[in-house]
């Protein structure tokens, strides 16, 4: 007896000590799995790595996930240990994501997921986009109250219903194999018991401390003794944390239909926003055809509309094909290779975005043929087209405020996953329960939904395959993150680069912050570019290397039953293998 319990002790401190999953036995004798959280040490070991800078590369049979934290890469990587699959990893990092990176993401956002089913073979995809309030006053706005309107970020008006529980609810039941429990352990563990504040959410946290120290729910977290928590400090959700275990058990029952739903529609209403109990209780998640495409020998398998990003990178991709590619050179490499591709995305999102506003949207067959692509691709010259030409008051575009994850399993499972904040963390100074009511609403400028309809979002979860399995997944979370699945796309199916040697090239980017109808590219692309793309009337932001707001490309490509990924020097990104 006492030399049994003397081992099992030492089994769990061991396992406690290496942060690893363990299988500890039950008190009749069967096996059931636990996840166990990193030791102390293990735990600021890792969170020590959520910087920005060079990564490594890491390859891997055993599986591999890729995210924007340390903590939520690792708990991804903890589940394919225990036995689940891509979808048990994506969901467990996700929903850590939403405990450990509180300004890029919430549960009041949304959670999208494109699945490869190794077994079947087959591709699916679940939106689970946030909705419109049916009675959202900027669904009959005219054009001179909506602008302002979407960029109301310092109250609930534009608050929707939210997507992130649905998607996360609806992916896991059909595909994940382990208990809900465990994938949601390790976000529980982390807004209960605390975690280090890295340096980019206190950067955040400072930038938006006046909405933080202004309401007494947020300055009890965020403050200590009057002031803002520092870097290193640890930081305790515990009202999240008792949120999340009653979804554990009791899930969109509480979330939509329950308590939390009638909770969330009042604070809501309370600070001049729109969403209803009817609103929430009548939400659900939906599964849809991905949409699909070809690139030269792949197969392209991405976000289907409304979740239009996935179709947008078919489109380029089209376009891309018609270029000839290996005489004129990568983008970082080639000035007119940087100016096609530039042209190619902001034709295709004016065409997007401008057909949706005039009411005379391009038929989806026509937009993604191979026909259109080449009529179009005849048609670029000049100045690369942008959205906010067509607008004669613009909107300013949303705050970067995102995560993408993608996961590959032992058995070939591959999961890529879009989940976000969907606008500047803090401000609207609204919480329920320990959540973050974000103002997603200001992505109506994409194209305005129909009452309790799915928001247009320009995200892009995407899968290259041959033969029908996947040799690469990616997605980016950001204003450039077409730009950025593009050019690594380009730079690793065209010229095989090694993914760690992809993520580190300079590339250019989306519509700046600063002035939104300039596009951004990085100083190290050199200024031949820079003069060329000014040359052809473009309008140009220089920025520094490696700019945060050029997305983080969290991508994987697999080689036979190798996985290979690295973190994107832009973000705070890691990956880290299964062992």
């Amino acid at each position: 007896m006492f030399k049994s319990e003397v081992s099992r002790r030492q089994v769990l401190q061991a396992a406690v000590a290496a942060g690893a999953a363990t299988i500890i036995p039950a008190a009749q004798g069967a096996r059931t799995k636990r996840w166990l959280p990193p030791s102390s040490r293990a735990r600021r070991r890792l969170i020590e790595t959520a910087d920005f800078g060079r990564k490594k590369m890491v390859s891997s049979r055993k599986g591999i996930a890729v995210c924007t934290h340390p903590l939520a890469s690792q708990a991804a990587a903890d589940m394919l240990e225990m036995g689940g699959n891509a979808c048990d990893a994506i969901m467990a990092a996700s929903l850590a994501q939403a405990v450990v990176e509180p300004h890029m993401t919430t549960l009041s956002g949304c959670l999208s997921m494109l699945y490869y089913d190794a077994a079947s073979g087959e591709y699916s995809y679940v939106n689970g986009m946030m909705a419109a309030p049916a009675k959202h006053p900027a669904l009959s706005a005219p054009i001179s109250d909506l602008v302002p309107m979407l960029g109301q970020t310092r109250d609930a008006t534009m608050a929707c219903i939210p997507g992130f529980w649905g998607g996360f609810e609806a992916g896991h039941d059909r595909h994940g194999k382990l208990p809900r429990a465990t994938v949601m352990a390790p976000a529980i563990h982390y807004a209960r018991e605390g975690f280090e504040i890295h340096p980019f959410l206190w950067g955040e946290m400072f930038i938006e401390s006046a909405a933080l120290g202004a309401v007494d729910f947020s300055r009890d977290i965020y403050f200590q003794d009057q002031a803002l928590l520092n870097s290193g400090d640890m930081l305790v959700q515990t009202e999240l944390a008792n949120t999340l275990e009653r979804l554990v058990t009791e899930g969109s029952d509480h979330f939509y239909r329950g308590e939390f739903g009638r909770r969330y529609a009042a604070a809501v209403q309370a600070a001049n926003g729109s969403v209803s109990a009817e609103d929430m209780a009548t939400y659900e998640p939906f599964w849809d055809e991905p949409a699909r495409g070809t690139y030269r020998d792949y197969e392209v398998i991405a976000s289907p509309s409304p979740d239009f990003g996935g179709e947008a990178l078919i489109q380029i991709m089209n376009m891309a094909e018609l270029l000839d590619i290996q005489k004129l050179g990568p983008a970082f490499d080639s000035p007119e290779t940087t100016l096609k591709l530039m042209q190619m995305v902001g034709r295709v999102y004016t065409d997007e975005t401008g057909g949706r506003m005039a009411g005379t949207p391009v038929d989806r067959g026509k937009l993604l043929s191979k026909e259109y692509a080449a009529e179009r691709f005849g048609k670029l010259s000049g100045k690369p087209a942008s959205v906010f030409d067509l607008m004669d008051v613009v909107p300013p575009p949303p705050p970067p405020g995102s995560n993408h994850v993608t996961v590959v399993d032992g058995d070939g499972n591959v999961a890529t996953v879009l989940h976000s904040v969907m606008s500047m963390p803090f401000t609207t100074r609204v919480w329920v329960d320990g959540v973050y009511v974000c103002a997603s609403g200001v992505h109506f400028g994409s194209g305005l939904p129909e009452p309790r309809g799915r928001a247009f979002a320009r995200i892009c979860p995407n899968m290259f395959a041959k033969d029908g399995k996947p040799v690469l997944a990616s997605g980016s979370p950001s204003v450039s993150l077409t730009e950025n699945i593009v050019q690594n796309s380009i730079n690793m199916l065209d010229f095989d680069l090694d993914i760690g040697t992809a993520v580190h090239k300079p590339r250019f980017g989306g519509n700046s912050m600063a002035n939104f109808k300039a596009l951004m590219v990085e100083a190290d692309m050199g200024q031949g570019t820079i003069d060329h793309l000014r040359k052809a009337g473009a309008e140009i932001e220089v920025v520094n290397p490696w700019n945060w707001t050029h997305g983080s490309f969290d991508g994987i490509r697999i080689e036979g039953d190798v996985a290979t990924a690295c973190g994107d020097p832009r973000r705070t990104a890691q990956a880290i293998a299964a062992r």
